[in-house]
This record gives structure tokens, sequence and C-alpha cells, in this order.
């Protein structure tokens, strides 16, 4: 699927416009990102959530630089037929990388389909 980085970021945003607005304000010291491609060790990789999730942090948070979602917008593409299909995936991937800050792990998402 070929697609320009702006109608990603686009879709990235919209995904991010979805998400209900109580659990966006509970979003601590989060930055969002859009990057092509991956770490070159994980080709496959469709997003990453860098930094300490909210149920890691202790007293002795702070003076922190923010914690970082990136969505890989190669490999999404690259997995994916149609627009719908990009739609469907970065929404997954948004929702995915999200709960990682929440303290959710990759297992449990699989069990609740957020896989």
């Amino acid at each position: 699927m070929a697609m320009g980085r702006e109608r990603f970021e686009d879709l990235v945003a919209d995904a991010l416009d979805a998400v209900p607005a109580g659990l966006m304000k509970l979003l601590s010291n989060v930055v969002i990102l859009v990057e092509d491609d991956p770490p070159t060790h994980d080709p496959h990789l469709l997003g990453l959530y860098e930094g300490y999730a909210l149920t890691d942090r202790g007293w002795d948070y702070g003076a922190v630089l923010p914690d970082r979602i990136t969505i890989f917008r190669n490999p999404i593409l690259a997995v994916c037929a149609t627009e719908t299909d990009v739609v469907r995936e970065v929404g997954v991937t948004v929702v995915h990388e999200i709960a990682h800050h929440f303290g959710i792990d990759d297992a449990r998402l699989h069990e609740l389909g957020w896989g």
C-alpha cells in the first residue's frame, strides 16, 4: 500500500481523536510521533512505547523527558492492502501503544483483541 506521510499522519490524528476524551486526559507526559521506519533490529514493528508506564511511576518520578509513542508508517503500510486496512491498523496500533502507557502488557492486549 502506498500512502504519503501527511495522509498517514492525518490517520494517526484521527485514531487519537477516536480515543475517548476521558482516557486521553489521563495520558501524562507523553508525546506521540510518526516515523517512517522502526529500529533496524525489529523491522516489522508497527508501534513502540518508550517510557515509564503510569503503573511504574513512584514518588520519585519527576524531571524526566516525556514518554514516547511512535507509530511506524512503512511497516503498517506493508501489511495493509487498502486505505481502510491502514485506518484499522493505525487505530489498533495507537490503542495498543496507549495501553502500554497504562501498564497493560502485550499478553493482556492480545487477550482483549488489541494484538
